[in-house]
């Protein structure tokens, strides 16, 4: 029987993907000025690709996607095909600070969650006191 439903590893799953991203968007806004630095991102889609491979699906045409996945929980990914400054470098700041506004607020709300859920088993173990 689990106890706790896989909640909190959800939970705590999802405050590390969090945390990589926050690594990657502030290594991004530090190298604002690094001649042909190339910005980078956090790929999630193997998380996606690993959730579908467990669906059992048809293929009726062989144009549509396959439901197969494998790799890593992430990857780092870089775009080497713009560049926003004279120097090379392709950080766009006003889109790398809105994505980490975004990614804190995320990250606050998974730690309420956590938080809450926390709580919640607090009360069971106390009897409600």
């Amino acid at each position: 029987m689990d106890l706790f439903s896989g909640t909190i590893q959800n939970l705590e799953n999802a405050l590390g993907r969090a945390d990589i991203k926050q690594k990657v968007l502030t290594n991004n806004i530090a190298n604002i000025d690094t001649p042909n630095y190339k910005a980078k991102k956090v790929s999630f889609r193997n998380l996606l690709d690993q959730e579908t491979s467990n669906l059992e699906a048809v293929k009726t045409d062989y144009r549509h996607v396959d439901f197969t996945g494998s790799g890593d929980d992430y990857s780092i990914v870089s775009s080497s095909d713009t560049s926003y400054q004279q120097n090379g470098n392709n950080v766009d700041i006003d889109k790398e600070m809105t994505d980490l506004a975004e990614n804190q607020i995320n990250y606050q709300a998974l730690v309420e969650r956590m938080s809450g859920k926390f709580n919640s088993l607090k009360t069971v173990l106390t009897g409600g006191k």
